[in-house]
């Protein structure tokens, strides 16, 4: 199934077989230059929050490719909602690498946190929209995860603390801590920070537990920022596996 995105689509019954809609010029260009699509051909689009629309294009213009909505299906969505904060990495490939990974695994929500650590403290927002988009459409996923600017560790810790989730801290200082897994439940929303190459500074493990964060170990090996935030994504997934 070929797969586009295009957020200005709503779910209604009012468009189907009525409504149309143009793409962009550069998802335009891949629909009729790159697949070569003419008038007549059909695809799915999703708006990435939850619905797939059957279209068939109606104009293959290269530069706004016209389409008729035939009809409509929704996704479910997960049963659990992640929020992964995770710090940026040095190189910014690694960390494009966790996002389109952690997208194909399944993930609600994620934001970038500076830390006392943090070697990068700039993101690419509009290069990291569009790596969730592409992993989002490959993976025939109709939700698209929410992308948070970054912010640093103590804002977040003082401001975006969602009560109502199970919230981990991942570090690697060799204190009391328990496996992830053994904590994790299906069908809850979980918070889980991970920190930059350098770790999280003792500062701020002791200000995310005094905040309600329950420090935790990701297994025996020590990881990249990346690799973690992969693992703890798939460790979320599995325990949530039907």
């Amino acid at each position: 199934m070929q797969l586009f995105y295009n957020p200005n689509i709503s779910a209604s019954d009012s468009y189907r077989n009525t409504k149309e809609v143009t793409f962009d010029k550069e998802e335009s260009r891949h629909i009729v230059k790159v697949l070569r699509m003419k008038e007549g051909d059909t695809f799915k689009i999703t708006n990435g929050k939850g619905t797939f629309f059957n279209a068939e294009i109606i104009s293959a213009n290269p530069k706004g490719c016209l389409v008729k909505i035939l009809s409509e299906e929704n996704q479910s969505p997960l049963p659990y909602k992640l929020h992964l904060v995770v710090a940026p990495t040095k190189l910014n490939d690694r960390y494009e690498w966790f996002l389109e990974k952690a997208t194909e695994i399944g993930v609600s929500e994620i934001t970038p946190i500076i830390c006392d650590h943090s070697e990068r403290k700039v993101i690419k927002v509009e290069r990291y929209e569009k790596i969730l988009q592409s992993a989002m459409k490959q993976s025939l996923k109709a939700f698209l995860p929410v992308l948070n600017p970054a912010i640093s560790f103590k804002e977040f810790i003082e401001t975006k603390n969602d009560t109502d989730s199970l919230r981990f801290i991942a570090h690697c200082e060799e204190t009391d801590k328990k496996s992830l897994k053994s904590l994790l439940l299906p069908k809850k929303n979980i918070t889980i920070l991970i920190g930059p190459e350098g770790d999280f500074s003792s500062e701020e493990i002791d200000l995310a537990i005094k905040n309600g964060f329950n420090p935790v170990a990701l297994g025996e090996s020590r990881l990249r920022t990346e690799t973690a935030a992969v693992v703890a994504c798939h460790s979320v997934a599995f325990v949530n596996e039907v």
